[in-house]
Order: C-alpha cells, then structure tokens, then sequence
C-alpha cells in the first residue's frame, strides 16, 4: 500500500468516525474529539462543495454530540440510518433484538470487563476490557442469530456486533453518490475497521481512492498509519484545496 495522494476539488469524502477521525479508547464514551478537528471537517466541507460524509457504527445522534456544532451528511449503524445532504434522514426499520440484548446482558452481568452498546436497529458486546473473552462473544451471539436469516453480526475491533442483514457502510456510500453533491465525485473513503471494507469495495472500481487507517490486511491500496496521520492528511488536503482556483470558500456550511 502506498501513502493516498492529496483530495482534489471533486472528491467525494466518506470518513468513518472511531479509529479514523477520532482514535479509539477503552469505552466508546471515553473517547475524545479535539475542536480542531471539528473546525478542520467544517473547512473540509465547505471546500468540498458539500460532498463530505460520516459513515460510522455510531448513531448519527452520537455523532452529532461529539461534532457539535456541525451536523454534517452521515450514515450511522453502517447504513441504518442515513442523513443526506439536504438534512432528510432515512432509517430502516429496527429488526426485533430483545433476545440478542437479553444475551448480551446476560453475558455481561457474569464479566464485568465486557459492556453491552444498545443502539437504534443493533446490539454490540465490547471486549476492549477482557480480550480474553472473544470466543465467548463471538459463541454467545452467533448462537442467538444463527436462525434469523435477518440478522448478521460484524466483528469490528474487540465488539461483535449484531445487526439488520445487508446493510452495510458499502450501501451507504453508494446512496450518496446517487444524490448531490456527491454524484459525479471521485469517492474517497478512509475507515479503520473490517466493517469498512464494504466502503473500500464500492469506491475503488468507481476510479476512487480507499485508504486503509492503521495494520491489518485490506482491500484498500493507500495506507495512513494513525489518526493522526489521517489528521495531518487531511489539515494539508483543507489548505491545498483552499488555494486552488475556483475554491468554494462561499459553499454553505455543515448545519449548526
């Protein structure tokens, strides 16, 4: 994998949010976001035309508390919900998950290092504090769902997380670019996780750049090796595109 070259003025940008933009901590609540960050995504998206997405796990409400005061186009739950460029949400209906919650909570009431994330249409069971325990996890919620066609579960970084069947980050990013300002945009995506590889696979045969964010094998063919490499990518990317001719520094702003 090579270093991505830098954005042009008609990129698409597709973020994914933990281990990408912000790094990873103990506790998804535990995590911290620095203001220039949100000042640096605010620029980004002026620059872009608009064409600037979160695509996450987190609930777009989550991801909204943590940019406030921006409220910029997003997918969360990889996919569930989607926010568009004009502000309209979208969501699929929530598959039932008191069983899969009701095993969940079970296992973490017995091991007190695991936390159960109850989310909008999923249920993830993190492990970040007893990685000891992944095979339980990942035996525990396979079993609950491995009748229920509906449903899939995604093994992300120390979580196993179950959720509604074929919606991924993947679909999301392709619904953007159906729509504007993203349609007709070189999509550029950089995520951190398996659950971005469905992101990789739909912007590289579209010409577009998919940039894989720390180790780990990828289907993406550029690398950065930290959030903060991501972060440095992106602060040159928001003053490279602020010089070019023509730049849209007049665009409307992420919603406050």
């Amino acid at each position: 994998m090579t270093a991505p070259p830098q954005l042009t003025p008609d990129a698409a940008l597709f973020l994914d949010f933990d281990g990408t933009l912000v790094a990873l901590a103990e506790t998804p609540e535990a995590i911290e976001v620095p203001p220039e960050l949100v000042a640096l995504l605010g620029d980004l998206h002026k620059l872009c035309g608009g064409a600037l997405a979160v695509v996450s796990g987190r609930q777009i409400d989550v991801i909204d508390r943590f940019l406030a005061p921006l409220r910029l186009p997003a997918a969360g739950e990889h996919g569930v919900q989607r926010r568009d460029a004009t502000g309209r949400m979208q969501e699929h209906k929530p598959p039932d998950l008191e069983a899969v919650l009701d095993v969940a909570n079970k296992l973490a009431g017995a091991h007190p290092g695991l936390l159960v994330e109850r989310k909008h249409a999923a249920v993830a069971l993190h492990y970040r504090m007893a990685p000891d325990l992944e095979a339980v996890c990942r035996d525990a919620m396979w079993a609950i769902i491995a009748h229920q066609p509906q449903l899939e579960m995604l093994h992300g970084k120390f979580v196993f997380e179950v959720k509604l069947a074929g919606i991924n980050k993947g679909v999301a990013i392709n619904a953007f670019l159906q729509e504007p300002p993203f349609a007709g945009r070189v999509p550029v995506f950089a995520g951190d996780d398996t659950t971005d590889e469905s992101g990789f696979a739909v912007v590289q045969p579209r010409g577009g750049i998919a940039i894989k964010v720390g180790g780990g094998p990828s289907l993406a063919t550029h690398r950065l090796e930290s959030t903060r490499a991501v972060f440095e990518w992106l602060l040159q990317a928001r003053d490279l595109l602020a010089a070019a001719p023509g730049s849209p520094r007049a665009a409307p702003e992420a919603d406050a």
